[in-house]
This record gives structure tokens, sequence and C-alpha cells, in this order.
């Protein structure tokens, strides 16, 4: 039985996440402010990110939001390292923020402790109330999604993203990121109705794909790649528009697929600049927020530069689900994967 794109799990949950974040903004005012209050006082030498899956690709948003807007290091921090190494680096001073769907997963909750031990402070960015993660943390912030059935995250990914973006804002005290978010909910909303389907028969029977971004559009393109594997069960992988000018290029070639990202900031151009050279090694190029460019536009909408990249994942999910389904797969039910993902 063929399934139709409009009733699955997936397609229905990516079309909540505009309420899903509407609803998080006042789930989590208090706590925030309370947070943002603290790290001032604080005042950390460095952050680090604990997260895998969707729940990392949103600490790499987060990278570049923290490091250009707050100028504090921060690094995505290797779970192995006390769950199986026994081991963990000096963290006096320095904010970890655990992001998780489940907040469940032992390696994670390995991490998280022996960072506790070692000085850090805690926050933990999750979407159950109940979770080791949510309740071992100095300072809890729900993402308030509510439930995910599918197993491929959807609202849950941009809850998480939008999450971070508000303690980003509110930290750096960055009023136009502020009003931004404000309206984060609406333009979701907008994102979700945008006709993607132009790229639908490019990639109904393509074998692999790049997805090509830079800056916090970055995590957002590995957030793209992640999903084509999982849901589309074809080849895809998330580069910095920078690096893939170097090895990656060379596979390169007459119908190799590629998806460009762009945000209206310093860093569009340089992705912009690949569409023709893409183009020129007969490789099937799509792109959404780069504006003019040789390939198939995809529509975006004009949005703050740090919010353009969450409103084309939006956009993206019901392309990829439509396109699982287009290729004989249920989105909802990936091979060999589940929900909670309880690596050691």
């Amino acid at each position: 039985m063929t399934i139709a794109p409009d009733q699955t799990l997936m397609f229905a949950e990516a079309a909540e996440a505009s309420v899903a974040v509407a609803r998080q903004a006042v789930v989590q005012a208090e706590a925030r402010a309370a947070l943002v209050a603290a790290l001032r006082r604080y005042s950390p030498r460095a952050v680090a990110t604990l997260a895998r899956g969707s729940s990392d690709n949103a600490a790499t948003v987060a990278r570049y939001l923290i490091e250009t807007h707050l100028q504090l290091l921060t690094s995505s921090v290797a779970p192995s390292v006390a769950s199986v190494y026994d081991a963990a680096p000096d963290y006096d001073g320095v904010l970890m923020l655990a992001i998780s769907q489940s907040g469940r997963s032992p390696d994670l909750i390995a991490a998280a402790e022996a960072a506790k031990e070692r000085g850090a402070r805690l926050v933990s960015l999750i979407n159950d109330d109940t979770a080791p993660l949510a309740k071992m943390a100095d300072t809890y912030l729900p993402l308030a999604a509510g439930p995910e059935r599918s197993v491929a995250a959807t609202k849950t990914f941009i809850a998480s993203v939008a999450a971070l973006l508000h303690l980003i804002a509110d930290w750096s005290a960055d009023e136009a990121l502020i009003a931004a978010l404000a309206e984060l909910p609406a333009q979701l909303d907008r994102a979700c109705r945008l006709d993607w389907t132009a790229a639908l028969e490019p990639l109904r029977s393509a074998p692999n794909l790049y997805v090509v971004a830079r800056g916090p559009a970055f995590g957002i393109a590995q957030e793209m790649a992640l999903k084509i594997k999982e849901t589309c069960g074809f080849h895809a992988e998330a580069f910095s528009a920078a690096e893939v000018r170097h090895g990656p290029m060379a596979i390169v070639e007459q119908g190799f697929h590629v998806l460009l990202l762009g945000q209206d900031d310093e860093s569009r151009d340089s992705v912009a600049d690949l569409a023709p050279q893409f183009a020129a090694r007969g490789a099937v190029v799509l792109h959404a927020g780069i504006g003019d460019a040789p390939g198939i536009r995809l529509p975006a909408l004009d949005a703050h530069p740090v919010v353009q990249p969450l409103l084309l994942v939006q956009s993206f999910y019901r392309l990829a689900n439509a396109l699982a389904v287009a290729r004989g797969r249920d989105p909802d039910r990936p091979p060999f994967l589940a929900k909670v993902t309880e690596t050691v």
C-alpha cells in the first residue's frame, strides 16, 4: 500500500513546528530570563555543546552564532570521551549546552555527569520533562515541541534551534534578532506552505546529493543531508561552501546533484559563486536563498539572516517527506532506525 505524502506523521509533525515554537517561547520565558541573568554574572570562558544526530546539527547552528554574537569559543563534545574512555577535560568556567529529544541516551548522560563533576554549568534543552538529562541540569529549558512519533525529527529540530536562537538573542541583547524571533512562528507557518516540488523530479532517482551552505546555515545543511539519508535512502552529505571547493569537488560531474543554501549575510556570495561552477561540471543545481543563479531556484522567505536558514529547513521537510514517498519509502519508519538511539 502506498501512503499519501500528506498522510504521514512526518508531514503532520513538521507542520506543528510553528505552534511548538510559539508555545516554547511562553514556557521557557521565566527560566531563560533567569539563565541569561546568571550567565552575565557567571561569564563563562567557553561553551561546550553535547548532542547527537539532529540535535547536534542544531548545536552547529548555535556554535556559529555564539562565536559571532558573544565571541565565546564553542566546541562540540565527543560523548565517548566520558562514556567509553572514562575521561573528561577541565570544565571549570565552561557552559555546557546539552540538546536532546529524549534526554535518555546513556552516553549523553555520562558525558553530562562527567562535565558537571569537572566544573561545568549544565543547561539542558530536552523535549521530555521527565528525562534524566533534564532533571540533572542546573537549568532546564523545555523544548515544548509535544510528542513526536515519526522517527524523522522535524518539529523537535526546529524547536531546538529556536530555543538556542532565543537564548543567544537574549544573552547578547540583540534587539533586532529578538524582534525577528517574535515573528518566527508566523514565518514558520508561511515557510511550511512554500512549494519546493520543483526539486521532486530531479531528486526522485538521484543517487547522491551535496548540501552546501556556510555560517549558521551549515548546521541546517547537515540536517537536510541527514534527513535525505534517513527518509529517502540515498547518500547525501553536507559541506561548507569553503570546504567543498577542495577534495569534494573532484567527484562532481554530469548528473551529480547539489543543493545550495544561503542567507543574507557576509557568507551569501561565497555560496552563490558555487552555482555556476557546479553547473559547468554538469551538476543538477538546486538552490534556495541565494537569489538568481544557474539551476532550479526554490522559494525562500525574506527574514533576519539568522532566522532564514531555519525557515529553509521548514520548507525542506515537506519536500523530503514527499520525496521519500515518491521513492517508495515510509518516512515515518526508516529501516534499521529507532526514535530513541541509546548509544553508550
